[in-house]
């Protein structure tokens, strides 16, 4: 029990550590599920039911992240590049855990301050100076 319960405390950090929205922690879930398919803008738009504009923005946010892949620059296809087994565990527990807990993950997404708020209040954090 201990186990899992560390688990569901690592998903929700990543959660809230790298997810902006529901609509990114579905497109990360859609390249990963979907590994080894490129994906581009337009049936990454069409997926989430968004407009492409705001398609290539969740794209290039993952990507900027680097939980996907841009295939070549300026390219506007992604794809997922596992580089480890643990990161394909830890995203087989993420994507079981969103389908399992789907109203609790989107309730944990939406309780986050805006990710421009975030942002800036980053600028402001401060760190102990190493002497």
């Amino acid at each position: 029990m201990a186990e899992e319960n560390i688990t569901t405390r690592t998903v929700d950090q990543f959660v809230l550590q790298q997810i902006d929205s529901v609509s990114h922690l579905e497109a990360l879930l859609l390249v990963w599920n979907g590994r080894p398919k490129v994906w581009s803008i337009r049936e990454m738009a069409q997926s989430l039911y968004v407009s492409t504009e705001v398609a290539g923005q969740i794209l290039n946010d993952l990507a900027r992240r680097g939980l996907v892949q841009e295939q070549d620059a300026s390219s506007g296809h992604y794809e997922c590049r596992l580089t480890s087994p643990e990161l394909e565990k830890f995203m087989a527990h993420l994507d079981q855990t969103y389908r399992h807990e789907l109203v609790r993950i989107s309730k944990l997404i939406h309780s986050k301050a805006p990710s421009a708020v975030r942002e800036f209040a980053r600028a402001f954090r401060f760190t102990k100076e190493k002497k």
